[in-house]
């Protein structure tokens, strides 16, 4: 696993090199590369579809434009994965918009729902149980300060590493711990009273 995400760094940088060398074809297999990556994320900020799109347009537009100043100190997509957020964060204050207009959208509910210790016996009971689980899960994330929100999504729904999460979110790696270690904390809060 790791052999395939240094390869894919490795890859990465060579079309960085490349793009840096004036060679815009390269920027388009970047973009091939992680544009879903990009979409799915900025979905969770922006919920229109169509908004969404062109906030990860925009995403790369800035990208292509940064990356002469690009040096590799850190993975590309972890770069990306920044300029996504910040664009996505400028879109919705210049909208004068609020994140708790964010919600959790049905894939991620649906990875909790088939989570192996919520998958016994499937029972009315046990069904219902299910998706007061998922609503509880998805209203503690909703209530999380957008921080906490950030870090929580980006470690458990995009499966990123503290490292890469504290450099997409420029801030040190101890940080990011507390904020999910908070983040896992306030949604345990909300769902112990359902658990018993």
């Amino acid at each position: 696993m790791k052999e395939t995400i240094r390869h894919s760094e490795d890859l990465d940088q060579d079309l960085v090199r490349r793009v840096q060398q004036g060679d815009k074809s390269a920027f388009d297999l970047l973009v091939i590369k992680y544009q879903h990556k990009i979409v799915h994320l900025v979905n969770r900020y922006v919920k229109d579809p169509s908004e969404a799109q062109d906030v990860a347009q925009d995403t790369f537009i800035k990208a292509y434009k940064a990356l002469g100043e690009f040096r590799g100190e850190s993975a590309f997509y972890t770069w990306l994965y920044r300029i996504a957020i910040n664009t996505a964060k400028n879109y919705l204050l210049s909208r004068s918009r609020r994140h708790s207009d964010y919600e959790v959208d049905m894939q991620d509910a649906e990875q909790i729902e088939n989570a192996p210790q919520l998958k016994d016996i499937e029972t009315p009971e046990n069904q219902l149980m299910n998706e007061q689980i998922i609503q509880v899960i998805k209203s503690a994330i909703e209530k999380l300060p957008e921080e906490m929100r950030i870090a929580i999504m980006l470690r458990e729904f995009e499966g990123m590493s503290y490292e890469e999460i504290a450099e997409a979110m420029d801030c040190p790696i101890g940080t990011v711990r507390s904020r999910i270690f908070r983040a896992r904390e306030a949604i345990d809060e909300q769902l112990n009273p359902l658990l018993g």
